[in-house]
C-alpha cells in the first residue's frame, strides 16, 4: 500500500478499522506461509 491509499483509508473509514485491515494483511502472509509449511511436514511424515 502507498501512503496516499493509506491515509485514504483512515479518512473514509477510521483510524481502528484501517489499521486492522492492515493488520489482517499481513497475517494473511504468515498464515500462508505456515498452510504450506504444514503440508510439506505431511508428506515428509507420511513418506516415512
Amino acid at each position: 500500500m502507498d501512503s496516499q491509499a493509506i491515509v485514504g483509508m483512515i479518512q473514509n473509514v477510521g483510524f481502528p478499522i484501517a489499521i486492522s485491515l492492515y493488520l489482517l494483511m499481513r497475517t494473511e502472509k504468515k498464515i500462508d506461509l505456515l498452510s504450506n509449511s504444514i503440508s510439506e511436514l505431511a508428506k515428509i511424515l507420511a513418506e516415512k
